[in-house]
């Protein structure tokens, strides 16, 4: 190559920084105006849905699941004990 390339500006970009598999940072630009790469969620469309629809559909962790949990939880000890005074 006879020309010199103009890397400057590509070189003072800014990087993604998401810690790889590797443990390293990934070295890879973010995308303008975003924080990460287009591998690490700088992407359009990128990340969980807005209000956590992934949460939604499978509902483990809502007040009420936690709530009922307990319930069964505290339910089941009481006839464990109550086995274990019959028997």
């Amino acid at each position: 190559m006879s020309h010199a390339r103009n890397t400057g500006p590509m070189q003072a970009s800014p990087r993604c920084g998401a810690q790889t598999r590797n443990g390293e940072t990934c070295r890879a630009p973010a995308l303008r105006g975003r924080t990460r790469c287009r591998m690490h969620g700088g992407a359009w469309g990128s990340g969980a849905p807005m209000g956590n629809q992934n949460a939604r559909t499978r509902g483990a962790f809502t007040r009420d699941r936690i709530a009922e949990q307990r319930s069964i939880r505290a339910l089941l000890d009481d006839a464990r004990k109550l086995l274990q005074r019959l028997s």
